[in-house]
């Protein structure tokens, strides 16, 4: 979802161009990869330790993401070795060259537990069709048939496809750690809602944020649940994560964030971070005065036509917000003869 951006200013109109870095702060340096999809890039950072990097994120393991990276390590890196890898989340754009990094480069992967977890357990997980579950939690959401029957017959997207085999060992992240990186200590702020135990780091030294995707200006997460956890309600976890973290916003942080440009005006993004789900819910429980199927939901939500390249994504946070309705007592839902949930108010 895209938003009006108040208050928030970019120190830097324009990104590195592919294989080169620009410096962000004394021994920070920011870095893209390409993403073969709508949101056509992840953001990495480097931090000088002195004697080796500490890279932040990855991107996608491809043959044109290891190449870049050779680039990278060979001019802005100096030729000095990455000693250590801090995946924020489990995603595939931000996890995918992890175990490479480990294995080819000698690597330290840190990362929180739950991230190492799905990580490693997705890239295990090789379908070449949809499992049985996965097509019933389309039908639930009453998924597009045309979109359905083609996705029912082809090959899923798979971790696999994407993300580097990943060895045996990590080191973990949690709440309330202390970790020194680039010469810098920073307190780790666990966030959720987008995905589980996703790692923020917040300097004491200076006024830089590592956000990861918790914290991105001018677009919001994915907030979506999926037939692993069907009835889950992440969005409860992303509104409670976005206030627990209001607090430690300042003014003048320097947020360096997953996608898009890094930012100042942190405040301001997190209070249109809440609002924008609190809105979005608000024009979805009017929407609900007729019952609907999730995918008939995705206008009040997103106000916008959705295209069949990221239907997908559409669909699983309509159902984030109606599975989050139903668990506040707003919405209440009955299945078809079809698998579908309809949905309409309560009450």
């Amino acid at each position: 979802m895209d938003h009006p951006i108040a208050s928030i200013r970019y120190p830097y109109e324009t990104p590195p161009a592919e294989g080169e870095a620009i410096t962000v702060a004394q021994g920070v340096l920011w870095m893209r990869l390409p993403l073969p999809m709508a949101l056509d890039h992840v953001n990495i950072y480097a931090l000088d330790d002195g004697d080796g990097w500490t890279i932040i994120d990855t991107g996608f393991d491809t043959g044109r993401s290891r190449a870049i990276w050779q680039k990278l390590l060979d001019g802005p890196l100096a030729g000095k070795p990455v000693t250590r890898v801090i995946a924020t989340h489990h995603h595939p754009d931000h996890v995918g060259l992890a175990g490479w990094f480990q294995a080819e480069h000698g690597a330290e992967l840190w990362t929180t537990r739950t991230a190492w977890l799905f990580s490693r357990m997705l890239t295990l997980d090789v379908q070449d069709r949809p499992t049985p579950e996965t097509l019933a939690f389309w039908r639930s959401g009453g998924m597009d048939a045309a979109i359905y029957d083609k996705r029912a017959s082809e090959r899923p997207f798979n971790f696999a496809d994407v993300v580097a085999p990943m060895p045996l060992g990590f080191k973990r992240i949690k709440q309330d750690d202390v970790i020194c990186i680039g010469g810098r200590d920073w307190d780790v702020h666990i966030g959720n809602g987008h995905a589980p135990e996703h790692a923020t780091f917040w300097s004491r030294d200076d006024n830089l944020v590592l956000g990861g995707d918790q914290l991105l200006p001018s677009i919001s997460p994915n907030i979506g649940v999926y037939a692993t956890e069907p009835d889950a309600d992440p969005v409860a976890d992303w509104l409670e994560s976005c206030e627990r973290l209001t607090p430690l916003a300042r003014e003048d942080q320097l947020v360096l964030g997953g996608h898009k440009l890094p930012f100042i005006g942190l405040p301001t993004r997190l209070r249109q971070l809440i609002e924008n789900h609190h809105g979005c819910l608000k024009r979805l429980a009017e929407h609900l005065q007729t019952p609907r199927v999730a995918s008939d939901c995705f206008t009040p939500l997103f106000k916008r036509k959705i295209g069949e390249d990221v239907y997908g994504l559409a669909l699983v946070e309509a159902m984030a917000h109606l599975n989050h309705m139903l668990a506040i007592g707003q919405a209440q839902r009955e299945m078809r003869e079809d698998g579908a949930w309809l949905w309409s108010l309560k009450g």
